[in-house]
């Protein structure tokens, strides 16, 4: 960056001072390794921070944004700021270290400000329309008060000219009688004022008049104004609704149309994939539109099958960077080692006889918008809903389903490259949200203190435990510990927003995964979710944003790209693309599939700059091995499309066990009575158990009040199985499991345990 670029964005520097609603200045941003950072105009608003890149793009175009409520903000050095919210990441800089502290300070205080209203409008369920009646009413009561008033000064301005002419003909009469000169002077300065008064009076009751009729004037005009942006917004609803039908429509149209021939390895494709620098986590500015500045210079790469040379290319999405170049120095023969080459398949049947079906979806008609209308940009956590909403199985129960495909862990334990070992932990981090492609159902939110357990320790051998450990935010704790050689851990905070048509699913929270015999120690977090289609037309599930999972022993990495649905794309959809890397940057392996089907690597062999595409951009070719596959999803179970669409695995989460733990998710009774189709009784159930934790909580709130009375130490809620420790790896304090859930299971002894239900 030029020491000019500097000046300028240091003399451009936002001006009011931080804490104020709007704070503005130029920031260096980074974009990608060719561009590097470039000089953009940032806008702090209303717990929003934007960015465009020039002051004059503010009238029509913003480059992106993200909200502070749910960010977190952090600083690398003397002049860096590190933004990160969801999969979301901006890496800022500031020209001195001066403005670094000043753009920090803001951005704090419009966090903390932007929390605040959220907390506000959380509680806030008041409807618009009673509100704008309201206000009619007001206007329309405050007018009369006006007139009454008035006809009050118009009967004290008639009381004042009777009295005041009664006075003046006094003073006439004391006039005309014979009195000394002082004081004949005197009755005439007295009738000078009172004529002075009777003028003054006069004067006030025709303001007030002219006051009035300015109020009603203006009153008129506000109505009209009223009413046409109520007709405005009501237009408006009935459009986004015909418009959501015919986007429905189109939706079932193309479904219903002959299959158009695709784009297959063996036919040349284009892609106008950005380039994802492997120092942020996700960028606005990578994303596949004009919008976004950071697409013109980004190069997309190009895999050649070596076995067919240049005649078979796939195009994919550069997440990595370039491998610069340099052929590979593997051996050509071998893709995957022997170890862990198998990737069909369970490995072993289960020894115990589980069910493979639940009761029926019963079909209850339920007006969704009704509900959700008045819930929009709200928490999700916060919102009273209905079982009608739900599936009949917990957060924690979810949570236990990552498991699913917990063979590719097995396989990956027994790997002796930790390239093909991260192949596999790619695949498997992909295959969580396989299960979520039908699910459009919300799972039960967890009272603080419930926890489900998965014992498979005889058919899999692995053990998991969930509990939840905080109320507000819901965040659970995960540990899984498996006798194949490895251990999986994970905190998991749900931030969510409904916005009217779709409903975005933030999982905050890093997931850690350590392979015992070699050391690996495997993290990354997890992409956004949108349920689309909230109002009206089919509900559908689509996962966007990137995930970059990073082996901290040997420094190799993962970028994973989870490719937004769109209708004018030609690629297939819910596709994921990634890369392998090792420490230095060097590309070795090519992931590629879909998020609810299968994924593939395929490994290079040798890398070269290729010619410049239709738009000047040189391209990375990579020569690949034929590729192999990872990871295949299951199918569903016969009559899934009643059953909610659980797998097979998830058909058996909550069916009844011996001997798990008081407070288990499977004897939570308000789920158990939605499993067999009682929803009412289940809503019944639900109210008593969420104001029965209300009331809990309420308890606490006051034991904590008297201790800081009394000058005590009041040590609040801790989750029994779980405890805070600061984590080695990343740095981040979160709750691992500290162990005893087993040792009770076995003894039977679960005296410790809160009565929650």
């Amino acid at each position: 960056m030029s020491e000019q670029g500097k000046g300028s964005a240091s003399a451009s520097a936002a001006a009011p001072a931080p804490g104020s609603d709007t704070y503005k200045g130029w920031l260096f941003k980074w974009t990608n390794y060719l561009k590097g950072y470039q000089r953009r105009w940032f806008v702090l608003s209303n717990g929003l921070l934007s960015y465009y890149r020039t002051q004059a793009e503010m009238a029509h175009t913003c480059r992106g944004t993200i909200n502070l409520a749910t960010a977190h903000i952090d600083t690398e050095d003397a002049c860096n700021i590190v933004l990160s919210s969801g999969g979301r990441t901006y890496h800022l800089k500031a020209s001195t270290e001066v403005e670094r502290q000043r753009w920090v300070t803001a951005l704090e205080l419009a966090k903390a400000k932007a929390i605040r209203m959220m907390n506000d409008q959380s509680d806030d369920s008041g409807d618009e329309e009673p509100t704008s009646q309201s206000d009619r009413s007001e206007i329309q009561g405050t007018l009369k008060i006006l007139v009454s008033k008035l006809d009050d000064l118009s009967t004290c301005n008639d009381l004042i000219a009777k009295h005041g002419a009664a006075l003046q003909r006094s003073l006439s009469e004391l006039e005309g009688l014979k009195v000394p000169v002082e004081g004949g002077e005197k009755i005439k300065a007295v009738n000078e004022r009172a004529t002075l008064f009777r003028i003054t009076s006069n004067a006030m009751i025709n303001a007030c008049r002219d006051f009035l009729d300015l109020a009603e004037t203006h009153s008129r005009r506000w109505q009209r104004a009223l009413q046409y942006e109520r007709e405005q917004r009501t237009h408006l609803e009935e459009t986004i609704e015909q418009l959501a039908k015919q986007h429905n429509s189109l939706e079932r149209a193309w479904r219903e149309a002959p299959t158009l021939v695709s784009s297959t390895p063996s036919a040349p494709t284009t892609n106008k994939g950005s380039e994802r620098p492997r120092k942020e986590e996700a960028s606005d500015e990578d994303e596949d539109t004009e919008y976004f500045d950071a697409m013109e210079d980004s190069p997309a790469f190009i895999t050649v099958t070596a076995s067919e040379n240049t005649q078979h290319r796939r195009s994919q999405s550069n997440l990595s960077g370039a491998s610069g170049g340099q052929p590979s120095d593997w051996n050509q023969d071998d893709h995957m080692s022997p170890s862990c080459n198998d990737v069909s398949g369970k490995e072993l049947q289960p020894r115990r006889q589980r069910r493979t079906h639940i009761p029926d979806k019963p079909n209850y008609s339920l007006n969704l918008w009704s509900i959700m209308k008045n819930c929009i940009g709200k928490e999700l956590s916060k919102i009273p809903m209905p079982v009608n909403f739900n599936e009949p199985l917990s957060m924690l129960q979810r949570l236990s389903e990552d498991l699913e495909y917990h063979e590719l862990l097995d396989k990956a334990a027994r790997c002796e490259s930790s390239l093909e070992q991260m192949c596999l932990v790619a695949a498997f981090s992909v295959s969580s949200y396989s299960t979520t492609v039908h699910r459009t159902a919300k799972p039960f939110n967890p009272l603080l203190g419930e926890t489900y357990e998965l014992d498979r320790l005889e058919e899999f051998g692995y053990r998991s435990l969930c509990e939840q450990v905080s109320h507000h935010p819901p965040a659970a704790a995960h540990h899984v510990i498996s006798q194949r050689g490895w251990t999986l851990w994970q905190e998991i905070t749900i931030a969510s927003k409904f916005r009217g048509k779709y409903l975005s699913i933030m999982p905050l929270g890093a997931i850690h995964l350590h392979f015992h015999a070699s050391g690996n120690h495997y993290v990354w977090r997890k992409v956004t979710s949108t349920v689309h289609n909230i109002i009206v037309g089919k509900l559908w599930i689509d996962q966007s944003g990137d995930i970059e999972i990073v082996n901290h022993r040997t420094k190799e990495t993962c970028q994973l790209k989870f490719s937004p649905y769109s209708y004018f794309s030609r690629d297939v959809p819910r596709k994921v693309t990634g890369v392998v890397a090792d420490s230095g940057g060097q590309a070795h392996y090519i992931l590629s599939g879909t998020w609810d089907e299968k994924m593939e690597s395929a490994k290079i062999v040798q890398s070269s700059r290729g010619g410049s595409g239709s738009e000047g951009k040189q391209k990375t070719v990579y020569q690949t091995l034929s590729p192999k596959l990872l990871w295949k999803k299951y199918p569903l179970p016969e009559n899934a499309e009643n059953m909610y669409y659980f797998s097979a695995l998830a058909l058996t989460l909550n069916e009844p066990e011996e001997g798990v733990g008081l407070t288990d998710s499977r004897l939570r009774p308000d789920q158990r009575l939605m499993e067999d189709g009682r929803w009412d009784e289940a809503n019944s159930e639900k109210q008593r158990l969420e104001e029965k934790q209300r009331a809990v909580r309420r308890r606490r709130e006051a034991e904590a009040s008297d201790a800081l009375d009394e000058g005590r130490e009041y040590e609040g809620y801790q989750p029994l199985w779980f405890h805070q420790r600061r984590d080695s790896v990343t740095g981040e304090t979160n709750f691992v499991y500290k162990g005893g859930y087993w040792e009770s299971k076995d003894r039977q002894d679960w005296s410790m345990c809160p009565d929650i239900f």
